[in-house]
């Protein structure tokens, strides 16, 4: 056992906190810090919500510029339920277009519209600028770095890849 290590009870049982859930802590509270400040900006330029500048990017940079709707939610930080939903109302909007899968008449590709790409043409300096000025200002060139394989190294290992997916 460690020496100061804190203890917590639930139901009638004494569970030793796990070392380092400090990171994991600090991370989901820079993650929900950061996000909260990005949405201010966009909404204060009354730019896309974060939600739909994360499905346009991810939209854009794909082959062909679409992707099945499942292959969406897998890239996207929304839930599956929320991408469905908000590619609703992008679709309303015109950022996007649903056209069926012509292999399997159940799925359905999501695919950027220009006015889509349009949006994330005029979010995309004010997010970058956001993402520059609360997150990276705040952090040294080693420790970016270092942030980004430990974070990579989790994620490879969530998404069960052998090798690391670079830098």
């Amino acid at each position: 056992m460690r020496a100061h290590a804190r203890k917590w009870r639930y139901d009638g049982h004494v569970i030793e906190e796990p070392e380092g859930l400090g990171a994991f802590a600090a991370l989901l509270q820079v993650h929900a810090a950061v996000v909260r400040k990005l949405e201010e900006r966009l909404d204060e330029h009354r730019l896309v919500p974060i939600g739909q500048y994360d499905v346009l990017l991810e939209l854009n940079a794909a082959p062909g510029r679409r992707l099945r709707m499942q292959q969406l939610s897998d890239r996207v930080v929304l839930s599956r339920s929320r991408v469905s939903r908000v590619v609703d109302d992008m679709e309303k909007a015109g950022l996007v277009r649903r056209e069926p899968d012509p292999d399997d008449r159940r799925a359905a590709f999501a695919v950027i519209t220009d006015d889509g790409r349009a949006a994330l043409r005029k979010a995309a300096p004010v997010y970058l600028q956001g993402i520059d000025d609360e997150f990276l200002a705040h952090l040294s060139s080693g420790e970016r770095k270092a942030l980004q394989r430990s974070l990579r190294k989790v994620l490879d290992a969530q998404r069960g890849m052998a090798e690391p997916a670079g830098p």
